[in-house]
């Protein structure tokens, strides 16, 4: 098969001719169909990420049909359209036992642990622990959207941040993952107020269901959201990761307010410093969030069925596979709002019939 396929962290690459994927006992083979191109792509191409060895395939969003099954799998026969989050949990230690899959210590992850979606097939460890069924009203390029990106804002919001009709939620950067927060907190019934530096993103956040929108490159943030949200937001978010939006998503928060870091601070910026002051006096949460297990992934994709969750009015921008590496090395030079999802021709395999069992 043709895959994105790169032998160096930061050089040019391209498209070329691999091995097609086997399944491991319990995993599964699965033609993608969409997968999304994600900034911790590129985050992983500029060798950002321990976890990758070269050479390497990424793409870690995709939704796909079941094509080749493992004898130790029992959910799933083959044909099914499917999706998952961007981590495989192993479903048998501790963690996984109490419920956290996200935060697996014996995870993989299609695109950064192992080969990943820049491709015709990819394969998936753990099938029965990690595949969520895709419903036929949810598209495979919608579908593509959610792994990374939209099912992280969701648990950001929903069950570590804890959103609640009414409140304010600040979400600072309005990338794919902000959008998303953004859209997911309005749902829930809160007033949002985006923080972004490019007109292009606040707009895409009005659209999405922002209150207030704040231009972060004009103004001095955390003044400007204690004004508008009287006070303080009860929740906030940093969607970007850097210094500056994690100090200001920390200080612009209300008394006993809650903030989540979602977005990864580059390499040497984990000792970030924050407003400890505040912390202690406002007696702040801080939260770190992870991705979403697979068996929350229903409630999220019922909220999607019935229109009160809209991440296909996200997507921005559709691509080919031959066009992705391009992509994937032009977000060094710099914001793509919304987001980009790549489209795969129609599966080759869709009955299970058809479907060879490893």
């Amino acid at each position: 098969m043709k895959a994105a396929y790169y032998t160096s962290f930061g050089e040019p690459f391209g498209l070329e001719t691999v091995a097609d994927p086997t399944p491991e006992p319990h995993g599964v083979v699965i033609e993608v169909r969409a997968t999304g191109l994600c900034r911790s792509d590129w985050h992983g191409w500029m060798g950002h990420d321990p976890d990758i060895r070269l050479p390497h395939v990424p793409g870690h969003e995709f939704a796909g049909i079941v094509v080749a099954v493992g004898d130790q799998v029992r959910r799933w026969r083959g044909g099914e359209r499917v999706t998952l989050p961007f981590v495989c949990a192993c479903g048998r230690c501790p963690v996984c036992s109490s419920g956290n899959h996200q935060v697996c210590p014996d995870q993989t992850q299609p695109g950064f642990s192992n080969w990943g979606a820049f491709a015709p097939l990819v394969a998936v460890d753990r099938a029965d622990v990690n595949l969520v069924a895709l419903p036929d009203d949810i598209s495979f390029t919608t579908a593509a959207s959610l792994g990374c990106r939209f099912a992280t804002a969701f648990r950001a919001v929903i069950d570590q941040g804890r959103a609640r009709a009414g409140e304010w939620v600040a979400v600072h950067g309005c990338g794919g993952v902000g959008l998303s927060a953004v859209m997911v907190a309005a749902a829930a019934g809160a007033r949002v107020v985006a923080v972004d530096i490019s007109t292009e993103a606040l707009a895409l956040a009005r659209e999405a269901g922002a209150s207030e929108v704040v231009d972060g490159g004009s103004r001095d943030v955390v003044p400007e959201i204690l004004e508008r949200t009287e006070g303080g937001a009860q929740l906030s978010l940093d969607a970007l990761g850097s210094p500056v939006t994690a100090w200001n998503s920390v200080a612009c928060l209300g008394i006993r307010g809650r903030h989540v870091q979602v977005g990864l601070l580059p390499s040497g910026a984990a000792g970030t410093p924050l407003p400890m002051d505040r912390v202690i006096a406002r007696e702040l949460e801080l939260l770190g969030s992870h991705g979403m297990q697979a068996y929350r992934y229903p409630e999220m994709m019922a909220l999607i069925s019935a229109g009160r969750l809209r991440p296909d009015r996200l997507v921005t921008r559709r691509i080919s596979l031959d066009e992705a590496p391009a992509a994937l090395m032009a977000m060094s030079e710099g914001f793509q709002p919304g987001v980009t999802v790549i489209t795969m021709p129609p599966p080759q395999h869709t009955l299970p019939g058809d479907v060879p069992r490893g």
